[in-house]
């Protein structure tokens, strides 16, 4: 399927430039679409259902599970798994839902796949800045919380279904991970209910479900520096698509952004990249990677990619130029799947 969706980029290939672009709004009778705000971001569904009555109960089930993961996941909900698990997994193993445990676990596999540029326990750090507030840690702070950082201290049982820290001052944070399985579950929640056509988007993780009835889903990939314009327009059919901005939570102080991709390594805002598109089947895949690349750079990120079956990615790098994978430009696919 995503090969496909390969071949159907490269034939299309013109229509992916430094042009302004946005998602492709139906007219047919049968398209819905709502919005909403959950997990601290923009929720939006759209899609297409000639039962108007159905259309509007699968997009009821796309925002009551939107709702569930963000009371599971939450960092900021004192009640939620995720808020337990940081508060208690210092000192004990904190026993998981099925679900947490095999969300931690794909975690840990992208830690192990992208030499730690992934790394959910970047959180110690993530926490001492506050963007809106312009904060950010002292440089005492800041060493003090990168000896908590590091994805091999979480000890995860898989025998036990059990979290444990063996770190003091750790604790984790799924962020932009849990969208991209809210997204993954709301999608499989649409194909259980009949629904060929559609897209579901949670801040910069998004799903596009079949076509839009004839025509490629068109999906911007904005502009990092010039809002409301876009860098490249991609017709797309049946993929998951996530992009990382520096323009997402940031502010700029003495020449420099801070902003909240953090370098697990450095707990510093890596700044040779601007954005990352990452394209590929799930969701989980697209947002792990998306931080990944953006923390290794253009040259390594993208040499993961090539590396990856059915992944491709597009780089706006420091300097704003476009680098796209070989599957969105080769004349033949990069390997087969």
């Amino acid at each position: 399927m995503f090969g496909a969706l390969k071949a159907h980029l490269r034939d299309t290939r013109p229509r992916i430039g430094p042009q302004a672009g946005q998602m492709a709004q139906g007219v047919d009778r049968g398209w819905l679409k709502r919005e909403e705000a959950i997990m601290g971001t923009a929720i939006s569904v759209e899609l297409w259902c000639d039962d108007r009555a159905k259309g509007e109960s699968a997009m009821d089930a796309v925002m009551a599970e939107m709702h569930r993961i963000d009371r599971v996941m939450s960092p900021h909900k004192p009640d939620s798994e995720l808020s337990r698990i940081n508060r208690d997994a210092g000192t004990a193993p904190v026993p998981l839902s099925a679900e947490m445990m095999r969300l931690i676990a794909r975690a840990l596999a992208f830690s192990e796949l992208s030499g730690g540029a992934f790394d959910i326990s970047y959180a110690a750090i993530g926490h001492l800045y506050d963007y809106r507030e312009r904060i950010r840690p002292s440089a005492q702070a800041l060493a003090d919380a990168r000896a908590a950082v590091g994805w091999r201290h979480l000890v995860l049982d898989t025998a036990e279904q059990t979290l444990r820290f063996a770190r003091p001052g750790m604790r984790i944070d799924l962020g932009g991970f849990a969208k991209g399985h809210a997204v993954d579950n709301a999608a499989a929640i649409l194909r259980e209910l009949g629904i060929q056509h559609a897209n579901i988007s949670a801040g910069g993780d998004s799903r596009v479900i079949g076509d839009h009835r004839g025509r490629p889903w068109s999906i911007g990939i904005r502009d990092p520096r010039r809002a409301g314009e876009m860098v490249a327009v991609l017709p797309l059919e049946d993929v998951s698509i996530s992009t990382s901005g520096d323009y997402e939570r940031f502010f700029d102080e003495g020449g420099e952004r801070f902003h909240h991709l953090i370098d697990p390594a450095t707990g510093r805002s890596p700044a040779s990249v601007r954005s990352v598109t990452i394209l590929a089947n799930d969701g989980l895949t697209t947002e792990a990677l998306s931080k990944s690349v953006f923390v290794l750079g253009v040259d390594k990120g993208l040499a993961l990619i090539e590396s990856l079956c059915g992944v491709d990615a597009v780089v706006v790098d420091a300097s704003g130029a476009l680098h796209f994978s070989s599957g969105l430009t080769a004349a033949a696919p990069r390997q087969a799947c």
